[in-house]
Formats: C-alpha cells, structure tokens, sequence
C-alpha cells in the first residue's frame, strides 16, 4: 500500500486547496491466493454440513450410489461427493380426485375450486354413469425407494387410484356405490392400491381413502336419477304406511284368536273335567253295584220309575201283563175318586 497526495491548486472561490492523503491498495499474488484458498475452505466447510428436519429423513449418495439414511438432526458429508436428499416420511400428504383443494384455506383445505370429469366420472356395473370424488392420504414409508424405484411418483399414484376406483365401481350398481357399498369401496380401493404400490416397491403407505361426493352427472342422466329416487321414496313410503297399518291390524287380529284360543281351553278343560266326574260317580255306583247286584238293580228299577212318572203322571196307565185290565193312574189321584170310591 502507497500514498499519494493530490489538490493544491485554488478551489472554486480562489483560496488554495489543502493536500489530501489518498491510499493505494496493491494486492500481491500471496493475498490473493490466500483469499482463494479461504474462500474454497469456506464453501468445503459449508457443503460438508446439512440439517435434516424432524418430519425428514435424508438419503445420501455417492458419486449418485446409495450409502444410508440420516435421520433428524445436523449431519456431515463428504463435500462435492456426497449428496444428500430431504424426504419428508413423518407428514400425511393428500391427493384428491375429481377436484383439487385450496392449500391457502387452513381450516378446509378440501373446498372444492374446480371439476375434472376426466378423473370422476366413471361406468357402474349397471351401465349408468356416475361422478365419484376422493381422496386419498399416503405416507412415505421408504425414502429409498421412494426417491429410485418409481420415476413420476405422484402420477403413478394417481394412475393406480383412479384404475383401481374404476375396477371397483364398475363391479357394481349405481345404488349400491351411493349407499350401501361406499365403506366396502373404501376399505378395498386401499387394500388393493397398496399391494400395487408394494409391488412396484415405491415406499409409500395408503393411510386412508376416503370418498366424497357421489352423484349422476349434471344434465338428463342427474334428471332421470332423480326422477328414480323420488320413486323410490314414494315406494318406500307406501311400504311404511302398509306396515304402519299391519302394526294397528295384526296385533288386533292376534289378541283376539288368542282370547279365542283361550276361551276353546277353558271350555275343554271344563268338559273334560265334567267327563272325568261323570266317569268317577259311573266307578262309583258299579262298586256299590258290583257289591250288591239285586239291591242295586232294584233301587235302579224304582229310580227310572220316579223319574218316568214324574214326566207325565196326567197321562199314564196301569196295564197287566195279560192286556185284560188297564187301570188309569190318573183317576186313582183325582178328588173324585178319592171322595167316590173305587167301585
């Protein structure tokens, strides 16, 4: 380094200029390979250091080859032969079908912007057509093969989900995929996408497939759905009525035979019992008989005649056995027999 001095001469109102110092820095080759040198140890130190955040996991290679995983935390590698790549495995990511999600929306990041029939709409087992959105969650898993074992990886979820969701619908009626069969679809899009998944080794785990809006296509085919589904409310209803009105009859009908029911055994149980007592004083009188016959056959004798004469005494005659004779009952009780006399 030099000086120099410059400005004597009168300044711009005729009065003389002080003299001025003025520096010369000369930079000697030494200074200057120094100054390469540090600037190199300067960018050796910085590319030999690397952060991995707690929802990463880093891939290192060398020379392009895989060598291992670092987990969270700060990490050095060799610099200009190793590099290292950031794979987030700890967060849920979403991918939605038949409408994209508004990330800028934090509370509900799956409003719907726009529609993409070409993902949605699909053929049923009952050849209608039906728009189906869905979503679903994955996590990575592996980071090596999420990084080397599949090229495009987000297109090739998105090809194996939609050809799987259209494997599935296709199998089955347009009613069926609306109601009863939407768990059964969720449960089993996941199952056969991760064995797909697996098989390419692409280091991805389904979390959750989820189902979102099912409906007919806008135009005629939504018209016509709705004209079947207000058919089969009105179908519904008419079998809730009929069965609002089986519930007032039958029971009705059923409380009645059983009063029916439970009069018939009474009325058998009384019958059976007056038989079983007719049977026993019958036992009873043929012990009495059995013990002694002729007594027994004379009282019975005297018993029928009471009971004869008492039904009609006004009309009843005494005959002999020879027919010769008769003699009328009826005059011997009479008063004037009695007061006249039998002649």
């Amino acid at each position: 380094m030099s000086d120099f001095f410059t400005g004597s001469g009168p300044d711009s109102n005729g009065e003389p200029r002080r003299a001025r110092r003025v520096k010369n820095f000369d930079f000697s080759p030494k200074f200057i390979v120094i100054g390469v040198i540090v600037l190199i140890a300067a960018l050796l130190l910085y590319s030999s250091f690397f952060m991995v955040d707690q929802t990463e996991q880093a891939v290192i290679t060398r020379f392009g080859k895989y060598v291992r995983t670092e987990g969270p935390g700060l990490h050095i590698k060799i610099p200009f032969v190793e590099k290292n790549y950031n794979v987030q495995t700890q967060l849920v990511q979403n991918m939605a079908f038949g409408f994209r999600s508004d990330e800028s929306l934090a509370l509900n990041p799956l409003l719907s912007a726009s529609d993409y029939p070409d993902e949605s709409v699909m053929l049923t087992g009952d050849l209608n057509i039906i728009d189906i959105e869905w979503i679903v969650q994955y996590r990575i898993i592996d980071p090596v093969g999420w990084l080397f074992n599949v090229y495009d990886k987000e297109k090739t979820i998105r090809d194996i989900s939609r050809s799987v969701m259209n494997q599935l619908v296709g199998d089955l009626p347009i009613l069926s995929v609306m109601t009863s069969e939407r768990t059964r679809i969720e449960a089993e899009s996941q199952y056969e996408m991760q064995r797909i998944l697996d098989s390419y080794g692409s280091g991805v785990e389904i979390v959750t497939v989820k189902l979102q809006n099912i409906v007919p296509p806008v135009g005629e085919v939504q018209d016509a759905f709705e004209d079947v589904n207000k058919a089969i409310q009105d179908m519904n209803r008419l079998i809730n009525e009929g069965k609002e009105n089986y519930n007032k009859e039958i029971p009705a009908a059923e409380g009645e035979a059983a009063q029916i029911v439970q009069e018939a055994m009474g009325y058998a149980s009384e019958r059976v019992n007056q038989a079983k007592g007719d049977v026993a004083r019958f036992n009873a009188v043929y012990e009495a008989y059995s013990r002694s016959k002729d007594i027994t056959a004379i009282r019975l004798y005297i018993e029928a005649m009471e009971e004869v004469f008492a039904a009609n005494p006004e009309s009843l005659y005494l005959i002999d056995k020879t027919l010769d004779n008769f003699l009328p009952i009826s005059n011997l009780t009479a008063p004037a027999a009695l007061e006249g006399g039998v002649k």
